[in-house]
Protein backbone atom coordinates (compact mmCIF):
# COMPACT_ATOMS: atom_id res chain seq x y z
CA UNK A 1 0.00 0.00 0.00
CA UNK A 2 2.90 2.42 0.47
CA UNK A 3 3.99 1.76 -2.97
CA UNK A 4 0.80 2.71 -4.11
CA UNK A 5 0.99 6.25 -2.20
CA UNK A 6 4.65 6.45 -3.43
CA UNK A 7 3.15 6.00 -6.97
CA UNK A 8 0.70 8.72 -6.62
CA UNK A 9 3.11 11.55 -5.24
CA UNK A 10 5.58 10.77 -8.65
CA UNK A 11 2.63 11.70 -10.48
CA UNK A 12 1.25 14.67 -8.37
CA UNK A 13 4.85 15.48 -9.13
CA UNK A 14 4.76 14.91 -12.80
CA UNK A 15 1.94 16.58 -13.28
CA UNK A 16 2.98 19.55 -10.78
CA UNK A 17 6.23 20.01 -13.13
CA UNK A 18 3.83 19.87 -16.39
CA UNK A 19 1.18 22.57 -15.24
CA UNK A 20 -1.79 20.41 -14.99
CA UNK A 21 -2.64 21.27 -10.61
CA UNK A 22 -6.06 19.99 -11.25
CA UNK A 23 -4.54 16.22 -11.77
CA UNK A 24 -1.48 16.95 -9.57
CA UNK A 25 -4.24 18.52 -6.93
CA UNK A 26 -6.18 14.72 -7.00
CA UNK A 27 -2.79 12.65 -7.20
CA UNK A 28 -1.85 14.23 -3.64
CA UNK A 29 -5.17 13.73 -3.00
CA UNK A 30 -4.76 9.93 -3.10
CA UNK A 31 -1.07 9.94 -1.99
CA UNK A 32 -2.39 11.20 1.42
CA UNK A 33 -5.09 9.02 1.89
CA UNK A 34 -3.30 5.57 1.28
CA UNK A 35 -0.26 7.64 3.27
CA UNK A 36 -2.79 7.53 6.41
CA UNK A 37 -4.58 4.04 5.61
CA UNK A 38 -1.03 2.25 5.59
CA UNK A 39 0.14 4.83 8.93
CA UNK A 40 -2.83 3.16 10.50
CA UNK A 41 -3.18 -0.25 9.46
CA UNK A 42 1.04 -0.35 10.97
CA UNK A 43 -0.14 1.01 14.07
CA UNK A 44 -2.80 -1.60 14.46
CA UNK A 45 -0.48 -4.54 13.77
CA UNK A 46 2.33 -2.98 16.04
CA UNK A 47 -0.69 -3.21 19.34
CA UNK A 48 -1.57 -6.56 18.00
CA UNK A 49 2.59 -7.81 18.17
CA UNK A 50 2.89 -6.46 21.79
CA UNK A 51 -0.44 -7.89 22.92
CA UNK A 52 0.40 -11.52 21.31
CA UNK A 53 3.95 -11.22 23.17
CA UNK A 54 2.50 -10.83 26.55
CA UNK A 55 0.91 -14.96 26.22
CA UNK A 56 3.75 -16.71 25.97
CA UNK A 57 2.81 -18.19 23.19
Amino acid sequence: MLRWAIIALVVALIAGVLGFGGIAGAAVGIAKILFYIFIALFVIMLLMNFMGRGRGV
